[in-house]
């Protein structure tokens, strides 16, 4: 991946540069959150979607993990954000900050180590295919249980969850599948492994309850904009069988933005392709994010201040 230059504590280092010690306790007990944003070339300049809720999540996730103190406030991580982008020159692409524990925790306590921030950034290509958008993709229910949320702290983006979803991914693709859809400990729909999924029944918009699931920002956007576009919204729990008798499922997140599942298990959801309301809802959310609706003043932070 071509980044020029990274964010280190503080500090811009060329990307060559940073390296990390191979006894950093992140690397060996997964003890670091993280955030995945975007940035868009907007009708006004290139900006970052959702900056200050994606960094208050990172914050979140850290105490959730157990941090008492931080070393970088919100707002200095903002700007830490943007000047990283700018620095290497990018008009669109991905950010990926990253808060870890450094410097001790080997006694498996989080108060003996540091935390640490790196921030990257490097140009993003369609997270599902070229093709996800248009087409949909095909999906399956995994074998692999998304993770008890009192066992790993569903509602904190933490280094450490994520095998949980390599398993499941990695399984589904080499069975010939594009996405692994996760149920919970009780059976039901929770999540994919990387994104949000919502099904639609009509004139409604259905999505798993927040407890089991990481509270996506993408998910928030949509639920907003699907809102105002006059559809119900509604998340409560949804067993496997429902997933199969939608009229269109779809899943987000800032990788896959909006993405139509037109495969469930071996059996067509709805025409087997993009749905009318999951396009509008597409349209609507990149609209949004290249600041042509009113209300995307609010969630986007411009690298250019002028």
């Amino acid at each position: 991946m071509e980044c020029k230059f990274i964010w280190m504590n503080g500090k811009l280092l060329p990307g060559h540069e940073v390296q990390f010690p191979f006894l950093t306790p992140a690397m060996h007990y997964g003890m670091a959150v993280f955030e995945g944003i975007r940035c868009y070339r907007a009708v006004k300049g290139p900006a970052i979607f959702r900056l200050r809720e994606h960094i208050e999540r990172l914050h979140k996730s850290a105490m959730v993990l157990g941090w008492r103190e931080l070393p970088f406030p919100v707002g200095q991580l903002m700007e830490a954000c943007v000047e990283t982008v700018q620095a290497n020159g990018f008009e669109e692409c991905y950010l990926r900050p990253l808060l870890y524990l450094s410097g001790g925790g080997w006694n498996l306590n989080l108060d003996g180590g540091q935390a640490h921030v790196g921030i990257a950034v490097w140009p993003w290509n369609a997270y599902l295919g070229p093709d996800a958008a248009e087409r949909g993709v095909r999906a399956n229910v995994s074998s692999f249980t998304r993770h008890h949320p009192n066992v790993g702290m569903t509602k904190a983006k933490v280094a450490g969850n994520y095998p949980n979803s390599f398993l499941a991914k990695t399984e589904s693709v080499r069975l010939g599948f594009d996405e692994a859809i996760m149920l919970d400990a009780q059976g039901l729909v929770a999540e994919c492994t990387g994104a949000n999924l919502f099904i639609v029944r009509g004139n409604k918009l259905l999505t798993p309850p927040d407890a089991q699931i990481l509270e996506g920002i993408t998910r928030d956007t949509v639920m907003t904009l699907a809102r105002e576009m006059g559809l119900e919204v509604s998340a409560q729990p949804l067993s496997r069988d429902q997933l199969y008798l939608a009229d269109e499922v779809f899943v987000t997140g800032t990788a896959a933005e909006i993405a139509a599942l037109r495969e469930i298990d071996f059996r067509p959801i709805g025409s087997g392709r993009t749905g009318p309301i999951t396009r509008k809802l597409q349209q609507a959310y990149h609209a949004a994010v290249r600041g042509e609706l009113p209300r995307a003043a609010e969630w986007l932070t411009y690298l250019s201040r002028t």
